[in-house]
């Protein structure tokens, strides 16, 4: 289909535009996908590492992997997965060395394992549980209620939720939850999400009967995700209109129903993110005037209060807090890896915790006059272990010490740092197994991200260490767009700046090449959502410096990725397709339109799924159709596209390993890696 729309003036073709349309109800779009996928499959059966790599990856998979426990009503709630199980387990103990009792099986769910068991949060008394269903890989979530005494589930539902936190009123009688309406028929996969409304859910009434909280019906864009203070007083709602931390937050006085909502922070200018609270003393992280972040107290009794520092910002990046044991736990991002603190409630520095070594330490939440908590630490080489932490004490021990396949000490992550195009300093992961042979380079896979202010922090991957063991090398950068320093670094690589994320990847892949880490043929790249927007746009502009390419799950048309599900938020990092400024950006880097014809692109495997709802799988399907038309007689130029799995969450064990054995067998294929040699 010849279209071409002018906007601004130019003209600008989409030829592949009805490859938007669902695949479930559209019949030309599900036969364009069988014969994709077919042609797919047969490409990957003649890989020879496919075969290896799964093997090899499935029994690295195959330990004993456990959640950070939760902590309530003198029980520990917490996840495990005996190995091989598709999703993990919910258990509860009512002692922290005592027999841990089943509560929820997500595997009993489904045939194939693509139900899963999303968020839980176990009552202020221990004996009741919410829980939230995943179907599929959607981001749609249906709530239910499960009384921990006898593990059965109440007859309570709630449906049609999404990026909704959720949370118990502290006497149990129900909980406050985020929804939006019910889409119409067909629509729930690619409909705009918009008017979400904070609700109440008594215990034992239908969801019809549930009591609307907060909402904004004159402002339909606005988001709302709410929490409830420490000592159950008011529910704090904290509101936004993107993905930028930029949020506006109201009280709602849940003692008093009848009055008006109270807007704490007003004027969707900085992040203010919810700590806890001591009586009137609200805690916050924020931004404003800190650029890297530092953390406020705010008197909420006293009319007109400012915001007071309690901890002063750092050259680290601050990256959350909580209040649990009698303080205030601090964790900070230094060079993209976790540093951690304990100060008192008003700020006094008592100790740094002291970690493993360079990796991502994450939890230390609790009750406040609880002194224990729980945090897990990973790395590249490190599996995720759990520990339990004395506040008072600073002692802490390994609660949950996974054994795997292999000998971490086998393997090094060093951080290097090179330098962009407009000469800003970069930092990257390389992480590689102990005595390889350097010359000459070895077949690389470099990873990034580079937006929406997330930071790309150490972490363990049993499908990663198949290929490190193979003798791959793999290199992690941490590119502007992220929240890695903070404010500045995220502001560098989005809207006007994006094309420095870009520039800062390509750097990355010349460094890499240059320093003689990655072979001169050997240069494989790798990305999601984001980070498939990142692949897609470098391998247009730098063909000849990538030997192989796997964009996944990636935002691939630029000015039309707001019309669908979740789009709209991102305009915060991409801009607005329908303003000229705007305009003009994203159409010079979008990856379906700036496909040449007459151009080698590298080999490219693409990845999605058929429901994906919050990057629509429409992305991936118009820009592999565009790749392969300019370049029919290049390289192979592939599509994998995924049944009954959405974005990434909820995927089942089988899946993430078939997925990433096809993906690392294509990459060592094009990059000279032998596979199954160890």
């Amino acid at each position: 289909m010849d279209l071409v729309e002018t906007q601004f003036g130019t003209a600008v073709p989409d030829p592949y535009r009805w490859l938007e349309n669902d695949v479930r109800t559209d019949p030309e779009v599900r036969a364009w996908v069988e014969a994709q996928n077919a042609v797919t499959n047969a490409f990957l059966a003649t890989l020879p590492g496919r075969a290896p790599f799964k093997a090899r990856m499935t029994e690295l998979y195959d330990y004993e992997r456990f959640g950070i426990p939760e902590k309530k009503g003198g029980r520990y709630f917490y996840t495990r997965n005996s190995g091989l199980q598709n999703q993990a387990v919910l258990y509860v103990r009512d002692r922290l060395d005592g027999e841990g009792r089943l509560l929820i099986d997500p595997n009993i769910w489904s045939a194939d394992g693509a139900t899963a068991l999303a968020d839980w949060v176990p009552s202020e008394d221990g004996t009741k549980l919410l829980y939230s269903i995943q179907e599929g890989g959607s981001d749609w979530r249906t709530v239910r209620v499960l009384d921990v005494a006898t593990a059965k589930p109440l007859a309570d539902e709630v449906k049609w939720v999404k990026f909704s936190g959720l949370e118990w009123a502290k006497d149990g009688s129900g909980f406050f939850y985020s929804r939006f309406p019910e889409p119409a028929a067909g629509a729930a996969f690619q409909s705009l999400n918009k008017n979400q409304e904070v609700y109440f859910h008594k215990l034992g009434t239908p969801q019809s009967a549930d009591r609307r909280m907060f909402a904004t019906p004159a402002k339909p864009d606005i988001g709302h995700y709410a929490e409830v203070s420490d000592d159950g007083r008011w529910l704090v709602v904290t509101s936004s209109t993107g993905t930028d931390e930029r949020y506006e937050v109201t009280l709602v006085n849940l003692r008093r129903p009848a009055a008006r909502p109270r807007v704490l922070i007003p004027g969707f200018e900085h992040n203010y993110t919810f700590i806890g609270n001591r009586g009137p003393t609200f805690y916050f992280v924020t931004n404003e005037g800190a650029p890297r972040q530092k953390i406020v107290s705010l008197d909420i009794a006293r009319a007109g209060a400012k915001p007071t520092t309690v901890v002063a910002e750092d050259e680290a990046t601050l990256t959350g807090g909580s209040l649990v044991g009698g303080a205030l736990v601090a964790a900070y991002m230094k060079d993209a890896k976790s540093d951690v603190r304990v100060h008192g409630p008003n700020g006094t520095l008592r100790r740094v915790i002291d970690l493993p070594g360079i990796g991502t330490a994450g939890g230390f939440s609790g009750d406040y006059d609880d002194p224990e908590t729980f945090f897990a630490f990973t790395s590249f080489n490190r599996p995720t272990t759990i520990y339990r932490y004395d506040v008072a004490s600073g002692a802490a021990s390994a609660w949950a010490a996974p054994k795997v396949q292999f000998n971490a000490d086998d393997y090094s992550v060093e951080q290097r740092f090179y330098t962009s195009k407009d000469g800003t300093r970069v930092p990257m992961f390389v992480v590689m197994k102990k005595g390889l042979d350097r010359t000459g380079g070895s077949p690389t896979v470099l990873y990034g991200y580079g937006g929406f202010y997330s930071a790309v922090t150490p972490g363990f991957s049993s499908t990663r260490l198949a290929w490190l063991e193979a003798g791959g090398v793999y290199a992690s950068a941490n590119i502007r767009g992220g929240s890695e320093y903070g404010k500045a670094w995220h502001d560098a690589g989005r809207l006007a700046n994006k094309q420095n994320v870009f520039d800062d990847f390509i750097a990355a892949g010349e460094y890499l090449k240059a320093q003689g880490i990655a072979s001169p043929k050997g240069l494989a790249i790798d990305g999601g959502s984001n980070g498939g927007l990142l692949v897609g746009a470098v391998i247009n502009q730098r063909p000849d410096l990538f030997d192989a390419a796997r964009p996944a799950v990636g935002v691939m048309d630029m000015l039309r990725f707001d019309r669908f599900t979740a789009g709209r938020y991102w305009v915060d990092d991409y801009g607005y397709p329908d303003k000229e400024p705007d305009f003009r950006t994203l159409l010079a880097y979008s990856p379906y339109h700036n496909l040449r014809r007459g151009v080698s692109y590298p080999p490219v495997l693409a990845t999605t799924a058929d429901t994906d709802d919050r990057v629509v799988p429409g992305h991936s399907f118009k820009y592999i159709a565009a790749l392969q038309a300019a370049d029919p007689n290049g390289a192979p130029h592939l599509i994998r596209i995924e049944t009954r799995a959405g974005h990434g969450s909820g995927k089942p064990t089988t899946k993430i390993i078939e997925e990433a054995a096809d993906v690392y067998a294509f990459l060592a294929h094009f990059t000279g890696l032998r596979v199954g040699q160890r």
